[in-house]
């Protein structure tokens, strides 16, 4: 069933924006000073993605809370996006109850469930995206109501709109290239620690992809950032192992950060031999982005097959939420 869901995110883009055309937002009553985004897990990733898109358009800072609790200086003049794909996770839940005391401008994203209800009783701008499936695999659905969000309340234009429309059409067309060298990443990743490294204008895909091979293939894998990586990282490689380092590039990474990878890489090589570099696809930041999101989606499915591990199953999740509730 995984491989269906990814294989859809293309026609999942187009749908997403058709939902986001359509939603009703109330004006704002208060000049807004701050966005903050409010999500876990796959509904989280949504805007770690958004604030790559838009880091470089915005007026106002864009922060994206992963806890229980918000930060001092939020109120009624933030905006807080509440993104819960099922509704009823207890982090997000917790923030938004805060952030209606706080009086804050409030627009939920969620399938239903208890932000629903919530947003329903305090008379909050509400989203609903369909239900049924797994939250990482409806990544389209919420980060581009987000991006609607933004655009209805004059943060940025639609210019998003093409981008989403061009990336669709980009997905479809290397579909097949796509599945093709995810086999052959998987195969060279297989019974290995996979480690990620990226640009900080690519942090959501490296993100992206660590949380997908954590769920989907049920591996252990972690990722860093450049320059950042290069100030403490790099001396922890010392020791060989069975590492498989991707470096996730793009050609419009900043010319000295091109040269940090180069240099990084063949200090990696001294530790393992299983070094790969994965480039984006695309003419617009936008497209590159959900290309690599796309691949490494593929990547955690075809990771998933060869360990023989059923790439939906969440159980160990399902046991902590149990737990807490118990």
């Amino acid at each position: 069933m995984m491989d269906k869901w990814i294989a859809s995110f293309p026609d999942q883009l187009k749908e997403a924006v058709e939902i986001g055309n359509k939603a009703a937002l109330t004006p704002l009553r208060k000049e807004i000073r701050n966005i903050v985004v409010a999500g876990m897990g796959g509904s989280g990733i949504g805007g770690d993605l958004v604030k790559g898109m838009v880091a470089t358009k915005l007026s106002v800072p864009l922060v994206v809370i992963k806890d229980y609790f918000l930060p001092y200086w939020v109120d009624e003049h933030s905006l807080l996006i509440a993104s819960s794909y099922s509704g009823n996770t207890e982090e997000t839940i917790h923030v938004l109850e805060e952030a209606i005391r706080r009086q804050c401008k409030i627009v939920c994203i969620s399938s239903g469930g208890s932000v629903e209800r919530l947003a329903a009783t305090a008379g909050l701008d509400y989203i609903r995206i369909p239900a049924g499936m797994p939250p990482r695999a409806c990544l389209g659905y919420s980060f581009v109501q987000q991006l609607f969000v933004l655009k209805r309340y004059n943060f940025i234009d639609d210019g998003f709109l093409v981008g989403l429309n061009q990336a669709s059409r980009l997905l479809i067309k290397e579909q097949k290239r796509i599945i093709r060298q995810a086999k052959s990443l998987a195969r060279k990743m297989n019974r290995k620690l996979p480690v990620l490294y990226s640009t900080t204008e690519l942090e959501a895909v490296a993100l992206r992809w660590r949380q997908q091979i954590n769920e989907n293939s049920k591996m252990l894998c972690w990722h860093h950032v450049l320059p950042e990586m290069n100030h403490n990282e790099l001396v922890g490689w010392r020791t060989p192992g069975k590492y498989a380092v991707v470096f996730l590039r793009s050609e419009t990474d900043y010319s000295r950060n091109q040269q940090r990878i180069n240099i990084a890489r063949n200090i990696i090589t001294q530790y393992t031999k299983h070094i790969m570099e994965v480039w984006a696809k695309g003419d617009s930041y936008v497209e590159r982005v959900l290309y690599l999101i796309h691949l490494g989606d593929w990547l955690s499915y075809y990771l998933a097959e060869r360990r023989s591990v059923d790439p939906v199953e969440v159980n160990v999740i399902d046991f902590l939420k149990a737990e807490l509730a118990g």
